[in-house]
Parts: structure tokens; C-alpha cells; sequence
């Protein structure tokens, strides 16, 4: 099949080498191979073939079509994993690792607006693995991987309580007599909602319950329920449950609510590696856990991989667009020209791509941070202990401002592609709902940047008395004025850390003034919220660029870049920090008063140097992604190109066009006409 002129002249004229980005992206040569054919084994079968667009069908048809073509997916990826490891260990990387299989490029393709079983195997099995004892995981583990009667879910949000989870209302009562919990959602806003799975398709919900031992209070806890019968799949007795139905995106997920009314479940079904209750209703606090909230931290982790995955979905469908779109004259003896040769449509895109990759090398810094932190809890370590709230505060800002910009950015590349992007065979609708759903989950957006802010004034007091601080929050003891200096990208993460420093010190100031007026501690930081956010903000940018910048020298320094990769993903990194500190510019202004109007210019002078820079690139970047078009889902951004010819055999698939005259013409527009309105 031909591919576009303007796409092939793109591709012939860059100095990126597209397979040699995609051999860096991919983790290797290996890995890239690897990866593709297991694309090859899936999208090459028929029976993966979408016949009808999905958003044609119906929100039932589309869960039902979904669920079979889950099982399917699911059967043949068995298949493949036993001829790769017959002998698989499960631990939380593997888990990982195949959590991103599904919410990544192979799991999008065949599903854009995801599916239920994605919970099962993320958060209800890391939560298996983290909070359950050896005895427990023998009992639910295994069968949970070979989906052995069990099909799980994760049941801690509810209707009236998000991510404030010491306010959730679920009760688990002890009951000595019989040794059984007995759970409860007391009132209707105390029912969970939106567990992913739970609607029709999980059968066993780890539900997070607040514990009463003979009427004293434990904090919260988790519990194994089940929900539907094994054989049967109906509702249990005092079970009510079913689906929250249709949303703005991942309609694939059947998300649902759960009612418990006296369910009485073992003494051993409540999760004790970290917390038991004997027999005696004795409770015995254990070792202290990655925090009781650490399935939350986890996923608020491999969030941030999940949501640049999004934007760079979003940039490459709109890159390719702009090079096969045409629209206006430069110069006025010329031929209209591609969309992406105007300055304004790159500062709309190549942004996002350098976000999207700066997000990629923070997210793998992040997870490693994670790993050392899980280990070192696992050997007791002081260390472990000592990074917690670190790793915590991280992951909360990090999540909240990544998924606050990708999703503006995945807005931003559907509305630089025009009236076209608008279509829902443009697939930005999909990309969008999935990339938006993750601003709230799992932490709600505004929430995470207070419980940050809380962790950044704390250590900005501990600076004060000049105690050691962890390294992400080091710069809160660097007093120094900016020193404008020849690096620009140094100068502006430089300015955004004086920023950030500056905000937590007047967030603090303005808690203690609220103090002072004899307010409590949590009025005052009740009144001081748009201070705490706005300093949470500032040190998620600050994080960001400093990190990217570091990331990208240490892949240098190991040697594992080829020349043209080293350069471009230096210019992207750089653009980033550049566009960070530009879209920032008014606090970094206010809080930098040196920095001189000339100084400013520089700065954007060297944003569009960069643009130019990286414009002749644009295709073989997103080329290097490496997005199969079932993964990408769009008409518009096809490898080949062939925009206008892919919409027009989409509008002609649509059921509504498969007849001439519509049924409602002969029972409703006819009788109208005749009638002579």
C-alpha cells in the first residue's frame, strides 16, 4: 500500500535515525524484536480484528465484546509467556512489568478504552503480594495468576470518600465467638465505587474496611471478600454490586459499586503481613509497612509511564497529521505548505514530545527509587524507613502534575489537528478519557500536592535548623540568588528551584501568620491551601527538570546512546526545561526579580532555536515510539499517512451507512413531510 509523499520526503530527510531511537526506547535490540512480534501474534490474527468502530456500539456491547476478546487476549498471552518462562516467579516487578503489558502498546491496541481484568492483575495482585502473609499468598496467589476461580478486583474508593481514605465508612467488625469479620457500608455513601472490574466481572474484592475489635477502632485494613459465587457468578447473600456505568473515557473497564450488609468472612481472609488479629481478637501491629497505602504509591508510580504513554500517543497522531496536512502559504508563490512547517503548530507539538520523553526518564529514575525503598523495608533497613516519606511526597506531586499536563497536552495536539481531531476515528477521545481518568484516581489531583506540601514545609523547618534533607528537596538550603550563567537550561531549572523554595517558604509564613490568630494547626493549613498547592507545583517542576537533565547525562556517561540519539534527546530535554520554565515564567518572575528582560529573551530565542532544530526530526521521533497503528487507533495518524483516504472507508463502515434510506425516514421523517408541518 502507497505511504504518503510528504511522510516518505520526512523520513528521508532526517538525521535521527528512527530504528536507532526505537532500539533506545524500547530498552535494547532484543527487547524492540521481542515486542514486535508479540504485536505480530496478536494483531496479524483475525480474531482481534475490530469489524465495526467501537464507538459504534453500545456501552453493553461494548463490555460484552470487550470481556470476550479479554478472555481470548488472555489465553493466547499464556501461551506465548509459558513458551518464553515456563517456571515464572511472581514478585512485584513481574507484576509490573506485565501490568505495563497490558496498559501499554499491546494491551491499547486491542483495547483503546482498556479492560476490566487490568485491576486483577495490578493492584488486587501487588496488594496479594505487599500486605499478604506466606500462608496467604499460597492460598490466593496462584490462583489469582492462573485465574484459578478467582478474578479480582481492588474496593477502596467510595461513593462519599476518595482519597481521603482515613474518612472511608466501611466497617470490619471481629467476632471472637466465630472468628470471623463481619463487613459492613453502613450508609449509602459508604458504598465503594469505581473499582475497575467490579461491576460484572471480579468475583473476589480486596476491600479496604476500617477494623473494631469489641468496639475499639484499628485504623484501617484489607480484606479478601468474595463477592459473586465461584460456579454461579451470582451476587452473594448481603452482596449488592453491579456496574457505575458509562463515562467520558475507559469504557472498557466496568467500573462498578459494592453494598456489604453483615458479610461475614475467616479470621484469615483479613491481609496480616503487616497487622494480625488472633484468635483472641488480640490485634498485633507487625513491622511497619510500606505505608498501608502502598498498592496506592505503587500505581501512583507506574501512573506517570501510563500517561506519557497517552501524550505521545496524542503527539504522534498529531505529528503525522501536520505533515500530511495542508493549509495556507508562507510565501504567497508558494504551495500551501504542511501544517508543521508553522512555528505556531511546533510550539503546539514538539513540546508535548519532549514532555512526553523527560516524563519517560523521571518515571525510570522514580521506579528505581521505589525498588531501593521496597527492599530496604523488606530488610528492615533504617534507610527504607528514613526514604518513605520522600518516595511518598514524590510520587503524590509527581503523579499530580504529570497527569494535570499530559492531559492538557493530549487537548492541546487534538485541537492542532483541527476539525479532523474531533472525530472520534481520530481516537484523541480515547486517549484523552484514559489520561484525564488518571488526574483523579488513585489520588485525587489537589489532594496529592497538599500531602506533598506537607512533607516540603517540614523539611523546609528542618533546613532552618540545618538538619540533612533528602536529595530532592536539597535545593530548600541553597539561599543563593540566581547567577545567570551560559547554560540556559541550568539557569532556568536554577530559577524554578528558587521559585519552588520560595513558595514553601511563604506557605509556611502564611501557616504560621493563620497560627498566630489563634486558628488551629488544620485551619491554618486549611487557609495557607493555595500557598501549600502552589509550592507542591513549583517543586514537581523543579524535580522534573533537574532530574531529566541528570538522567540524560548518565545515559551519556554509561555510553549507552548512539551520537544522533545523545544529540536529540538532549535538544528534547532541553526544550522541556525551556518550555517548564516559559510556561511557569510568572512565578519564576515574581521570585527571581534579577532576571532581566534581555535574559528572558535569550530564553525564548533558544525555544525556538530548538524547535528548528528539532522539526526536520518530528516524524522519525515519533516513528521511534514505534506505536503499532492498531495502537495509535487513528485515521489520522497512520504510518502510511493516508489521512483522507482512511477517513472516507471509515465514514463508509459507519452501520449507519450500510443502507440507502434509513428506517427512519419511512416511520418518522415521511409521516412529518406529509404532514405538512
Amino acid at each position: 500500500m502507497s505511504v504518503n509523499a510528504d511522510l516518505q520526503r520526512e523520513r528521508a530527510a532526517a538525521t535521527l535515525d528512527s530504528e536507532d531511537f526505537a532500539r533506545w526506547w524500547a530498552g535494547g535490540s532484543w527487547q524492540l524484536e521481542e515486542r514486535r512480534a508479540l504485536e505480530r501474534r496478536f494483531y496479524e490474527d483475525p480474531d482481534f480484528a475490530e469489524p465495526v468502530h467501537p464507538s459504534c456500539l453500545s456501552y453493553k456491547e461494548r463490555y460484552e465484546q470487550t470481556v470476550a476478546r479479554s478472555t481470548r487476549f488472555l489465553a493466547k498471552l499464556r501461551q506465548w509467556q509459558r513458551e518464553k518462562q515456563p517456571q515464572l516467579q511472581l514478585s512485584v516487578n513481574m507484576l509490573r512489568d506485565f501490568r505495563l503489558l497490558l496498559s501499554g502498546s499491546l494491551g491499547t491496541g486491542l483495547f483503546q478504552q482498556s479492560f476490566p481484568l487490568r485491576v486483577h492483575f495490578s493492584m488486587f495482585m501487588t496488594t496479594l503480594l505487599s500486605q499478604g502473609t506466606e500462608e496467604q499468598q499460597a492460598q490466593w496467589l496462584n490462583r489469582s495468576w492462573h485465574m484459578d476461580g478467582v478474578l479480582g478486583t481492588y474496593a477502596q474508593t467510595e461513593l462519599g470518600h476518595g482519597t481521603f481514605v482515613r474518612g472511608l465508612e466501611t466497617r470490619a467488625d471481629y467476632d471472637p465467638i466465630t472468628q470471623e469479620f463481619i463487613l459492613n457500608t453502613p450508609t449509602q455513601s459508604s458504598y465503594k465505587w469505581w473499582p475497575g472490574g467490579l461491576g460484572n466481572t471480579a468475583n473476589v474484592a480486596i476491600v479496604l474496611a476500617q477494623l473494631y475489635v469489641k468496639g475499639k477502632h484499628y485504623g484501617l485494613q484489607s480484606f479478601v471478600v468474595r463477592i459473586r459465587d465461584e460456579r454461579t457468578h451470582e451476587p452473594l447473600t448481603g452482596v449488592d454490586v453491579g456496574d457505575i456505568g458509562p463515562r467520558l473515557g475507559g469504557n472498557g473497564v466496568n467500573n462498578g459499586f459494592l453494598g456489604l450488609r453483615d458479610v461475614r468472612i475467616p479470621r484469615n481472609q483479613m491481609l496480616m503481613k503487616n497487622a494480625q488479629v488472633l484468635t483472641d481478637g488480640t490485634f498485633v501491629q507487625g513491622r511497619p509497612p510500606l505505608l498501608l497505602y502502598g498498592t496506592m504509591v505503587y500505581v501512583r508510580v507506574i501512573t506517570l509511564k501510563d500517561v506519557l504513554f497517552g501524550l505521545l500517543q496524542a503527539a504522534t497522531i498529531a505529528t503525522r497529521y501536520s505533515v500530511v496536512r495542508r493549509q495556507s502559504r508562507i510565501n504567497s508563490d508558494q504551495p500551501e505548505v504542511s501544517i508543521l512547517d508553522h512555528i505556531t503548530q511546533q510550539a503546539k507539538i514538539l513540546p508535548q514530545i519532549a514532555r512526553g520523553v523527560s516524563y519517560r526518564l523521571v518515571s525510570d529514575w522514580v521506579w528505581r527509587f521505589y525498588e531501593d525503598v521496597l527492599r530496604q523495608l523488606e530488610d528492615e533497613s533504617t534507610a527504607g524507613r528514613n526514604s518513605l516519606p520522600e518516595l511518598h511526597a514524590l510520587s503524590c506531586c509527581l503523579k499530580a502534575v504529570a497527569t494535570d499536563e499530559a492531559s492538557e497536552g493530549v487537548e492541546l495536539l487534538r485541537k492542532s489537528c483541527g476539525g479532523h481531531g474531533f472525530l472520534s476515528s481520530a481516537n484523541f477521545d480515547s486517549i484523552y478519557g484514559l489520561t484525564a481518568a488518571a488526574y483523579t484516581y488513585e489520588g485525587e489531583y489537589t489532594v496529592l500536592l497538599l500531602q506533598t506540601a506537607r512533607f516540603l514545609v517540614r523539611q523546609y523547618v528542618d533546613s532552618l535548623k540545618r538538619k540533612v534533607l533528602p536529595s530532592s528537596v536539597s535545593y530548600l538550603r541553597d539561599t543563593s540568588r540566581l547567577v545567570w550563567g551560559k547554560n540556559l537550561a541550568a539557569n532556568c531549572v536554577r530559577a524554578l528551584e528558587i521559585s519552588a523554595m520560595e513558595q514553601v517558604r511563604q506557605a509556611w509564613q502564611t501557616q504560621k501568620t493563620h497560627q498566630s490568630s489563634k486558628v488551629s494547626a488544620e485551619m491554618a493549613s486549611n487557609l495557607a491551601g493555595r500557598q501549600l498547592t502552589s509550592a507542591a507545583i513549583a517543586h514537581a517542576h523543579a524535580f522534573f527538570t533537574r532530574n531529566a537533565l541528570e538522567q540524560v547525562e548518565a545515559l551519556r556517561k554509561k555510553g549507552d546512546l548512539s551520537p544522533n540519539v545523545s544529540l536529540v534527546l538532549g535538544q528534547l530535554v532541553e526544550l522541556f526545561v525551556i518550555d517548564t520554565f516559559l510556561r511557569q515564567s510568572g512565578c519564576v518572575l515574581r521570585w527571581n526579580n534579577g532576571i532581566t528582560g534581555t535574559q528572558l529573551r535569550f530564553v525564548e530565542r533558544r525555544f525556538e532555536e530548538l524547535l528548528a532544530k528539532l522539526r526536520p526530526n518530528a516524524v522519525a521521533l515519533v516513528d521511534g515510539f514505534d506505536f503499532h497503528d492498531r495502537v495509535l487507533g487513528s485515521t489520522l495518524g497512520c504510518h502510511d499517512g493516508r489521512v483522507y483516504e482512511r477517513l472516507m472507508e471509515e465514514a463508509r463502515r459507519n452501520p449507519v451507512n450500510q443502507e440507502p434510506v434509513n428506517s427512519s425516514f419511512h416511520n418518522h421523517l415521511l409521516p412529518m413531510m406529509r404532514g405538512k408541518l
